[in-house]
């Protein structure tokens, strides 16, 4: 009876560190989001066609309101259109606009566009790229540039996000701005 009963205690140990290791070390969505961080410094080393087709494909997999799925994204790799939408941009870096489409009171619900928003981001990362979001351009898109790139009429932009190479040597705690404390911003009851 104690062999057994020490065997069982021991597997659940060991089935309970397997658990806890899964969720903090190694390439899994819970180790890039604790270790990600709002790129602002890229390299100028291009993002690769396969990068970007694993992101937007990582964006059409986000949750969304009964599956409605009401988002465009619109990837921007021509170089000579970039420094138009974001100032100070690094040549290499690619832009994908996220648009949502139009209700009838004319407005665009933005959760579900944020929600396809944070995959992309985070599937940027976990390729080991850099990841910044923006909303002060889409005013602009959504003024001048909607129809130059061939964001459908009953779409407006609703997020841009920035992804480009990062240097490997920046430490991403101290280039990532601080945190708020968990006592901060979490409430238990």
């Amino acid at each position: 009876m104690y062999k057994r009963t020490f065997v069982s205690v021991l597997l659940v140990l060991f089935s309970g560190f397997i658990i806890l290791r899964a969720q903090t070390t190694g390439n899994n969505a819970v180790d890039v989001i604790l270790k990600s961080y709002s790129a602002k410094m890229f390299t100028t080393i291009p993002v690769s066609d396969n990068d970007i087709d694993l992101i937007v494909k990582c964006g059409m997999k986000a949750p969304s309101g009964r599956n409605y799925q009401p988002w465009k994204f619109t990837v921007i790799k021509d170089q000579t259109i970039t420094p138009e939408l974001l100032k100070d941009i690094t040549a290499g870096n690619i832009l994908i606009i996220i648009s949502g489409v139009v209700k009838q009171d004319g407005t665009v619900d933005p959760f579900d566009c944020a929600l396809a928003t944070e995959n992309m981001y985070v599937a940027a990362q976990a390729l080991g790229l850099g990841a910044h979001i923006y909303a002060g351009p889409v005013a602009n898109i959504n003024t001048n540039w909607k129809e130059k790139l061939g964001i459908p009429a009953d779409y407006k932009a609703v997020t841009v996000l920035r992804i480009g190479s990062i240097d490997k040597n920046v430490d991403a705690v101290s280039a990532a701005s601080t945190r708020k404390k968990p006592e901060e911003v979490v409430n238990y009851k």
